[in-house]
């Protein structure tokens, strides 16, 4: 059973997290989710537990339990949602002249409030 922790405190590292679990059974995973850039800590992670009624017995008694001055929540993972496909951002947006006219698309010099002229 894969089981979420959230609410860690951030200098938990995946052995420790490991560790808290195996008081309740063995362990086949424990994995802090980290920064991809600082590499900091999210403060949440995941736990892998073959035996779903240990599993179930550590998320029962670990869940709002205090961990480092942090409550923790613990519960059973849910499947990752398929992310939709948003593109990669950038593209053109629009925008004004140097003089600050923004995207109005008018010419403040001339006391255009801007729009479109036919």
């Amino acid at each position: 059973m894969r089981i979420y922790v959230g609410g860690l405190p951030y200098q938990t590292d995946d052995s420790q997290l490991a560790q808290i679990f195996s008081s309740y059974g063995e362990v086949a995973s424990a994995k802090v989710i980290t920064d991809r850039d600082s590499g900091r800590s999210k403060g949440f992670g995941f736990v892998e537990m073959n035996d779903n009624e240990a599993a179930k017995k550590a998320i029962e008694e670990l869940n709002q339990a205090e961990l480092g001055g942090r409550t923790i929540t613990v519960n059973e993972a849910k499947p990752m949602e398929q992310r939709s496909n948003r593109g990669g951002g950038g593209g053109y947006r629009g925008g004004g002249d140097r003089r600050g006219g923004g995207d109005r698309g008018g010419d403040r010099d001339r006391g255009d409030r801007g729009g479109r002229r036919w």
